[in-house]
């Protein structure tokens, strides 16, 4: 592989979490596997990390992104924080937390002057940000603010045998109830489109509408959504030519049988899309932003605070959200090759 263009970003996350530790396991056992990243966190605390794990890798301070091309293959790059970390695996504290969001600001700056290929963020412990005044819902809403988006952007999660995308974010389910609306489900089915065909080389992607209530409603009793709601909303996209079927019951939806019919299913809020996708393949599901100007994934595990320093943290789904930054720059790549 010819590394002539720009890294990939990595965030911290939660430094008593998993994060350093998924991010050393993936530069130790995948590294000649996946495109040149670095990490924006305190070096010595990963040199600490990486000797408790009882792991021989050295780590190299960079200060500007370009460097990581040519010492990736013998270091784990590490941009150092202004801030400073001091760190207990299992035991976050909100004295970190300006360290976790100056690691997500670096790489949103990096992103958007075009210094990364894309951002790969780890798992944040959202609780602890919101003692010192973090006032985002998650990552995806406060990347949408860094980058100014006109719209929130959304979660689209992908694994190899499912695709989901989320209507509504991180809100409660009454809340998500709420903001389920025609214009709104209709802007997430198109982000979703746009991106499997900016990104992923899909020509005219199947998509499936989940409904919300109990068989969808069932003509109406139980729940009126699916008849006010979605299906004018599949209807109106379906006369803008975009290939989908809907409301379907979302019980059936998710079968093996029924996965084969579609490319993605718009699910109306998060547990929705979640519980399915992470039930059929939790270590390879990768959580995709759509609707930001940069590239951005994540795994889609939480910060694992109750495993920190076990050894049992998978790198899995992180190795794939690096992976799947590359895949998203080439797809974008193909396009503009057809285009032009």
């Amino acid at each position: 592989m010819s590394h002539t263009v720009a890294p990939i970003a990595l965030t911290m996350g939660e430094p008593s979490g998993i994060g350093g530790e998924i991010t050393i396991k993936a530069w130790k056992n995948y590294k000649s596997e996946l495109w040149p990243f670095f990490l924006i966190d305190d070096p010595e605390r990963i040199r600490k990390l990486a000797q408790t794990m009882a792991f021989e890798i050295k780590v190299k301070e960079i200060f500007n992104p370009s460097e990581t091309i040519n010492c990736f293959d013998k270091f784990l790059p590490v941009l150092p924080l202004k801030n400073s970390v001091t760190s207990k695996l299992g035991s976050p504290e909100s004295k970190n937390s300006k360290a976790v969001i100056e690691s997500i600001k670096t790489a949103s700056k990096y992103a958007m002057s075009e210094q990364v290929l894309g951002v790969v963020t780890n798992p944040i412990q959202k609780s602890v940000l919101y003692e010192s005044g973090f006032d985002f819902p998650g990552h995806t809403e406060f990347l949408g603010h860094l980058a100014g988006t006109n719209l929130p952007p959304l979660m689209m999660f992908i694994s190899p045998q499912l695709r989901v995308a989320c209507v509504t974010g991180h809100k409660s389910l009454s809340e998500s109830i709420k903001e389920i609306s025609v214009e709104n489900i209709i802007n997430c089915t198109c982000l979703a489109e746009t991106s499997l065909i900016k990104y992923f080389n899909f020509k005219k992607p199947r998509i499936a509408i989940a409904g919300i209530n109990p068989h969808a409603g069932e003509d109406g009793s139980m729940g009126n959504e699916e008849m006010s709601i979605i299906a004018p909303a599949v209807n109106y996209l379906i006369e803008k030519g975009v290939n989908v079927k809907g409301p379907f019951a979302p019980d059936s939806l998710f079968s093996e049988k029924a996965r084969k019919n579609y490319d993605i299913v718009i699910c109306m809020y998060h547990d929705q899309g979640l519980i399915p996708i992470k039930a059929i393949d939790f270590e390879e599901t990768v959580n995709v932003s759509i609707g930001l100007p940069f590239i951005r994934t994540s795994p889609d595990h939480g910060t694992g605070i109750d495993i920190a320093g076990t050894g049992e943290a998978s790198e899995k789904s992180l190795v794939e959200a690096i992976k799947t930054v590359e895949t998203m720059h080439i797809g974008s790549k193909r396009e503009l090759l057809t285009v032009n």
